[in-house]
């Protein structure tokens, strides 16, 4: 079993060398020790340890509060805050970072050890396990942790390959700059639904990429209310939605296509001096033939008394005309 990495971070280089000590008569490996918050947080990003070990009190720009918040924002490393003396107000505020206890200095190896094997044995909070980061770091879908500040703990490559941003990129803003404007309004509502316990099941938004272009992403996302971080599990469904607009935008062109030859198939072409009427296949019938063919229907003929008189009679006149004549 591998031995688990501890980062020490302690402006005083005497006392950092004796917890290194303390460390590793532990049980422990040392991991690095940074003298600064800067330096903690480069080494943090460098040496990915199990914990970290932070002195409250840092010479420099950043102290160790804010080096473990930023700590904290990228990655779900347990910390053990140590300090001389820590007032009721400065607890309350290391509670809110969510480290895992706070020992005061100096520390004995008995106290030490029962602080560190608490917070790594903790399987509610410990890092992902070397199996459980295979799977993290191999998923197709996108994994995340993102806390309930709104900035992302954790994401694994599934994220860069669809996005085109770097991690980094990803976890230095909140994440709520990288929903499409028109999904933010919703997306917020999910995400508090989420935080006060409830889940995301199915939930579809558009994030942002680096091109500038947006993916549609479906959600799956539960509540971890202790450590204050949401589980959340997407997967690209941006081909899946184009296909689907896609086949939508046919079946209209097509329902109006249908909706235009209905329209005209209820006008007959027909030929002003012989009557005649053009079919779909542009030739030109007559209307019995027409008709025949578009219902099946067999005609008899006949003659009816208008065309009698004006047709048949004066012909049948005529031709008794010229017979007489002959017999003449």
């Amino acid at each position: 079993m591998a031995v688990h990495r501890i980062l020490i971070v302690d402006d005083e280089s005497l006392m950092a060398k004796q917890l290194g000590a303390q460390v590793i008569r532990c049980g422990f490996e040392v991991a690095a020790i940074a003298s600064s918050g800067r330096e903690a947080l480069a080494l943090a990003a460098e040496t990915q340890p199990h914990l970290v070990l932070m002195d409250v009190v840092l010479n420099g720009e950043m102290g160790g509060v804010e080096a473990a918040e930023e700590i904290r924002r990228h990655s779900p490393i347990p910390i053990i805050f140590m300090a001389d003396d820590t007032d009721d107000a400065t607890l309350r505020h290391l509670r809110e970072i969510q480290p895992f206890g706070h020992v005061s200095k100096p520390v004995s190896d008995d106290e030490l050890r029962i602080h560190l094997e608490a917070a790594l044995n903790d399987d509610a909070t410990r890092l992902v396990s070397d199996h459980e980061e295979r799977f993290f770091l191999v998923s197709i879908d996108m994994l995340c942790c993102l806390g309930f500040t709104g900035y992302f703990k954790r994401l694994n490559p599934a994220w860069e390959r669809a996005l085109g941003f770097s991690t980094q990129e990803l976890m230095a803003r909140p994440f709520i700059e990288f929903v499409h404007p028109d999904d933010r309004e919703r997306t917020l509502k999910q995400n508090r639904l989420v935080r006060t316990g409830g889940q995301a099941l199915a939930f579809e938004n558009r994030y942002l990429c680096k091109d500038g272009s947006y993916r549609w992403l479906l959600w799956n996302a539960a509540p971890d209310a202790d450590h204050h971080v949401i589980y959340s599990a997407a997967r690209d469904i941006t081909e899946s939605k184009c296909a689907a607009e896609e086949r939508e935008t046919l079946v209209r062109e097509l329902q109006a296509a249908l909706a235009e030859v209905q329209t005209l198939r209820g006008i007959l072409p027909i030929c002003s001096y012989c009557k005649k009427i053009r079919d779909d296949a542009d030739y030109w019938q007559t209307v019995e033939g027409y008709i025949s063919q578009h219902t099946g229907m067999k005609f008899s003929h006949g003659i009816c008394p208008e065309c009698y008189a004006s047709e048949v009679e004066p012909m049948l006149y005529e031709l008794e005309e010229r017979a007489r004549h002959a017999g003449d």
